[in-house]
């Protein structure tokens, strides 16, 4: 089993996932092989710190998927020094290709078409802290992003409907997706995130205004979040701001997903 996207699990799946994460006792042998492009400062700091709290052995190997080397050649190569993969890998077609290639798990910590990790985290909060899954009212606020693919990813996987506030150009027919392009209802919950390099349209930031008609609901930017861009301000100064806490639930929540897949694929016939 993978996590390159969410649809990659089963409902009961993401249940299980959730269930371990609030365990305090995990702990499992294994090699994970890390591989992270760019800063993520706080997906590399709560993976490293969940490997070293399962007690996993990692060893990095920078830029694992930047060679010109096939991923089947890669994974045949490697599969026999490693238990998982953790790969933060911006080219998502050769990720999901070296995935398939391999014989170990391997994990999406961010690529292009998807942040599965971080989404499952911060759907962990809601389910937790302000309703059922199934139940909350869910504003995804903006443009396409990797963070919200994830998120409808999660509401097909989950049987719920999440409302995406953006322009109409990018209204798609999605089966978990209510696209809109005024607000027209009350949530308990918008997510932000970072705005592609490409767009600018000052008209799609987030205001105070825009959560009053929304009924002054919680409010989670996914970071880095830039004020003036997807936030036009600062939402520190916010009631409803979920806090930098909130982002704390990374750790169980990874510590979590490596010791379901590991404890999955030892059991696989695949590898017996």
């Amino acid at each position: 089993m993978n996590l390159i996207q969410i649809t990659d699990l089963s409902a009961n799946d993401i249940a299980s996932i959730w269930e371990l994460a609030e365990r305090q006792d995990m702990h499992i042998q294994g090699r994970v092989a890390w591989s992270f492009e760019g800063n993520g400062i706080r997906t590399r700091t709560s993976f490293i710190q969940a490997f070293q709290e399962l007690g996993l052995r990692f060893v990095e190997l920078p830029n694992l998927l930047k060679t010109a080397e096939r991923t089947a050649d890669l994974a045949a190569y490697l599969d026999d020094f490693y238990d998982i993969y953790v790969i933060r890998e911006r080219n998502h077609e050769r990720l999901a290709e070296f995935a398939s290639n391999s014989y170990r798990p391997v994990v999406n910590a961010l690529s292009s078409q998807g942040h599965p990790c971080e989404v499952l985290a911060d759907a962990y909060y809601v389910n937790q802290a302000i309703a059922p899954i199934q139940q909350a009212r869910i504003c995804l606020w903006g443009p396409p992003t990797n963070v919200m693919r994830s998120w409808h990813e999660l509401a097909v996987v989950m049987g719920f409907q999440v409302t995406q506030l953006c322009e109409a150009a990018f209204h798609e027919a999605k089966p978990s997706v209510n696209y809109a392009s005024t607000i027209e209802s009350s949530f308990d919950i918008v997510i932000t995130d970072g705005w592609p390099e490409s767009y600018a349209n000052a008209d799609w930031s987030l205001t105070t205004g825009h959560l009053e008609q929304m009924g002054m609901p919680h409010l989670l930017p996914t970071p880095p979040f830039s004020i003036g861009r997807e936030i036009a301000f600062d939402p520190v100064s916010y009631a409803g701001f979920t806090g930098y806490r909130q982002k704390n639930l990374l750790l169980p929540v990874q510590k979590a997903i490596l010791f379901y897949l590991l404890n999955h694929k030892k059991s696989s016939s695949k590898l017996s």
